[in-house]
This record gives C-alpha cells, sequence and structure tokens, in this order.
C-alpha cells in the first residue's frame, strides 16, 4: 500500500502542514506510556518504513535515525505510571499524544491519529485531528510516529529503568507481562516505575 495516500487526500482537500501521531506502550505493567508526533516532507522517501509492529528492532532503530534526520519536525512525550494509576490508561494515552503534538516545532493544521479514539473521560485531542484505524499501517507520518514513539520507550525502559531497578530484567521484557516479568514481581514486588493498576490481578493471587 502506497503510504502517501492518506496525506495526499488530506493535501488536496487544502490542509498544508500534516502531522502523524501515535503512541507505544500502552499494554506494559510498568514504565511510561510514550506517543510521538512527526511532520514529514511531502512525499519523503524512506525506504522500509512501516508500522513499528511489522519491524525488527534493528530495523525501527535504524528508521528512527533516518525519521529523526529528515522530519520536518518531530516531538516524543511520555506519561508517567503515576499519571496512568491517578487519569487510567486511554486518558494517559490522550494526553501523550497531545503533548507530543504541543512540542513540535512547527503547529500542524491537520494531525492523523492512529486508532479510532480521540478523547478519555478527562483528556482529549485538542488539536485539528482526524482520527485512522489501522494508520501506522497506512500513513507515512503515522507510521513514522510509531517508529519514534516505541524506539524512545523501548531505549528508556531497557536503559534507564533497568538500570535502576536491574533485579526486574526490564532490558529483557520492556515492562510487558512475561512469565519472567511476573516472577521478578513475585519475588521482589512492585517498584515505583510499576502502574499498580494494571497489577490488580496479581496482587489478588498473592492475598
Amino acid at each position: 500500500m502506497d503510504l502517501w495516500t492518506c496525506e495526499r487526500e488530506q493535501w488536496e482537500s487544502g490542509f498544508s502542514v500534516l502531522c502523524g501521531v501515535d503512541e507505544a506502550g500502552a499494554g506494559p505493567l510498568a514504565g511510561p506510556v510514550y506517543a510521538a508526533a512527526v511532520i514529514l516532507p511531502r512525499a519523503l522517501d524512506i525506504p522500509g518504513l512501516d508500522d513499528s509492529k511489522k519491524l525488527t528492532e534493528k530495523r525501527r532503530e535504524a528508521l528512527y535515525e533516518a525519521v529523526t534526520a529528515q522530519a520536518a519536525a518531530w516531538s516524543v512525550a511520555a506519561v508517567s505510571a503515576e499519571e496512568i494509576d491517578r487519569l487510567d490508561i486511554l486518558n494517559a494515552r490522550m494526553l501523550a499524544m497531545q503533548r507530543a503534538i504541543d512540542g513540535l516545532s512547527v503547529k500542524p493544521d491537520l494531525c492523523l491519529i492512529d486508532g479510532n479514539r480521540d478523547h478519555g473521560s478527562q483528556v482529549s485531542i485538542t488539536a485539528p485531528h482526524l482520527t485512522l484505524v489501522g494508520g501506522d499501517g497506512k500513513s507515512a507520518s503515522i507510521a513514522a510516529a510509531s517508529i519514534l514513539a516505541k524506539v524512545s520507550r523501548d531505549r528508556y525502559v531497557s536503559r534507564e529503568l533497568d538500570a535502576q531497578y536491574p533485579q526486574y530484567g526490564f532490558a529483557k521484557h520492556k515492562g510487558y507481562g512475561t512469565k519472567l516479568h511476573y516472577a521478578m514481581l513475585d519475588r521482589y514486588g512492585p517498584c515505583p516505575a510499576h502502574r499498580r493498576t494494571f497489577l490488580k490481578k496479581w496482587e489478588a493471587r498473592r492475598t
């Protein structure tokens, strides 16, 4: 599929500056949720650009460098585990995406948002936007944002969180609920990086 089809449709509709927005890390038991916003030059050719979930870690890392070097503007933002617990994950995802949009050095005319949700119970995307289900496989801008969000989160969890709390093996599971992660929770209990609202089933099993 031509990843520029969505962008061309919006350019032809009169929008000039388009921004792709996506988030990463909604499901893990620990760490922040990340989002990225990316404005690409028109019809920029980045070989191999695709939905981050379809790419190997090595390919994502290479594309991260290509996107950040060639984008007209880009921004990455995060919402902490503490904020996730306070807001819930849907609101946290919306907040992360809006923060990423707000961090852009260029103001977009329209944001292409991956998914079908643009608001939670407390937080909404306030920038002009259009939601696109499966957008990271349909839009070059969203695909680029998905890569930046995923790589940024993986780097943070596997480097900073792993260094802070080496006993949990964050570099191996990136905070997801793997067998190893649950085994380390059983041994050490949760740390400040854990999302306590995501541990209710684990806590119930232990009582």
